[in-house]
């Protein structure tokens, strides 16, 4: 199954994410995770990780946010650079560098990982 960004719930999902309505994010995209197969089963159970540690982080549960972090880098590092529409080389290192600001105790975290889209014919 292709992953769609543009419609349905992976789109409404993506949207929630970019305005930081994590909780809303998860929700939306755990509808379409549960009708997926792997590969594509594993890599969105990864990007709803990074969704739910930005809702813990949100709560004030660091460990939590980070342990998810943790999760959703060894899933994400087994898909190409880009896999099901989405520009993982980059959504990796930015989670990379959260869990570096947790592991430093840095005072201030980097912007909420991007999920930037990538054109489907570069794929």
């Amino acid at each position: 199954m292709a992953l769609d960004w543009s419609s349905g719930e992976l789109a409404a999902g993506l949207s929630c994410y970019r305005n930081q309505q994590f909780f809303e994010a998860h929700e939306h995209w755990e509808s379409v995770w549960n009708e997926l197969k792997d590969p594509e089963k594993s890599f969105l159970q990864g990007m709803i990780q990074i969704t739910v540690a930005m809702h813990h982080y949100r709560q004030a549960n660091t460990a939590g946010a980070r342990s998810l972090l943790q999760r959703a880098l060894l899933r994400l590092e087994r898909c190409p650079d880009c896999f099901g529409g989405v520009d993982v080389a980059t959504l990796a290192s930015e989670v990379h560098s959260w869990l570096s600001a947790f592991e430093n105790s840095a005072a201030s975290l980097p912007p909420v990982p991007a999920i930037g889209l990538i054109d489907r014919v570069s794929e």
